[in-house]
C-alpha cells in the first residue's frame, strides 16, 4: 500500500469495472447556493456525485449540471422521490435519456414521513432496470437478506442506510452493516443519516467501500468545511480498516513490560 499526504492513491473505488480515487460520493440537496455547492464539492474530493432528475433541467443553464461540468465530476442520477417500481424505472430511462449514462442511483421509498425505502418496489425496479443493461447502485435499508437479494439480480452495488435519510442520527445498526459487508460480492456503500465526520469514518472502519451523504455537508454551519472533514474522514477510515484494529479486552494491557522496574 502506498500511502501519500493520507491518501491511498493505490486503492481505488471500482464499481462496474469503473474506477473512481475518491470513496466520497456526495450528493447535491439541500445546499443554499451554486457557490456554496461548487466549494463543497471541491473540498470533498468527490469523482461522483448524485442528483435527484427530478428536481433538474439537462437544458437549464446554471443548474447543479453545469456546476458538475465544470468541477470535473461525474454525474449520477438518482430516482429520489419514486414511490412505485414503475415510477423509477421511468425516472431512470428519462435519466439515461438526457445524461447519457446508465448509471443510476435506485431509490423506491415507502412513505414521506420515513422516507426508508419499500423493499418490495425496491427488488422488482432492480430487476427491471438490470434487464434493461442499467449499472444499479440501489439505496436500501439496513438489512442483510434484502442487501444479497438486491446482489443476485444483478446490481453493481448495495447502498445501506446508516439512519432515516436527513436524520443526522448516525449508523444506527453497525452490526447489520458489518454483516452485510461480510457477505457481498459488490461495493457496500453507506448512504444517508449521517452527521458528522465520525459517522463517515465508522463506515469505513465497519468495512464499507464508500461513503455517500448530502445533508451533512450541505445544511452544515460551513458546508465546505465540513466536506474537506468527511473527505478526511473517510480516508481515514479506510485506512484504519486496512490497518486492523486491536482486538478489544476487558482489562488493560500495559504497552511496555514490567521487567526492569526501579526498586526500592
Amino acid at each position: 500500500m502506498t500511502v501519500t499526504d493520507g491518501t491511498t492513491r493505490d486503492d481505488a473505488l471500482v464499481i462496474a469495472g469503473e474506477e473512481f480515487g475518491s470513496r466520497l460520493i456526495m450528493g447535491t440537496g439541500g445546499a443554499p447556493s451554486m457557490q456554496v455547492l461548487r466549494e463543497a464539492l471541491t473540498a470533498s474530493g468527490t469523482e461522483l456525485t448524485t442528483v435527484a432528475m427530478r428536481r433538474v433541467d439537462p437544458a437549464a443553464r446554471g443548474s447543479v449540471l453545469d456546476v458538475l461540468r465544470e468541477c470535473g465530476i461525474r454525474v449520477l442520477p438518482n430516482t429520489a422521490g419514486c414511490f412505485t417500481a414503475g415510477e423509477a424505472v421511468l425516472t431512470a430511462k428519462l435519466a439515461r435519456e438526457a445524461l447519457g449514462t446508465n448509471l443510476v442511483k435506485l431509490e423506491v421509498i415507502a412513505d414521506e414521513h420515513t422516507l426508508l425505502p419499500d423493499p418490495i418496489e425496491l427488488v422488482e425496479a432492480a430487476e427491471q432496470l438490470v434487464d434493461d443493461g442499467f449499472v444499479v447502485l440501489p439505496y436500501t435499508n439496513d438489512d442483510p437478506v434484502l442487501a444479497r437479494r438486491l446482489e443476485q439480480v444483478g446490481c453493481a452495488a448495495v447502498m445501506p442506510l446508516g439512519s432515516p435519510i436527513g436524520s443526522g442520527l448516525g449508523i444506527r445498526n453497525p452490526h447489520n452493516i458489518e454483516l452485510i459487508v461480510e457477505r457481498a460480492g459488490v461495493p457496500v456503500i453507506l448512504d444517508a443519516g449521517l452527521g458528522t465526520a465520525s459517522d463517515a469514518a465508522l463506515a469505513m472502519e465497519l468495512g464499507c467501500d464508500a461513503v455517500l451523504l448530502a445533508t451533512a455537508v450541505t445544511r452544515a454551519q460551513a458546508p465546505a468545511t465540513m466536506a474537506a472533514a468527511m473527505r478526511h474522514a473517510v480516508e481515514g477510515g479506510r485506512l484504519a480498516r486496512r490497518a486492523g484494529r486491536i482486538p478489544k479486552r476487558r482489562h488493560a494491557q500495559a504497552s511496555s513490560p514490567f521487567e526492569g522496574l526501579a526498586s526500592m
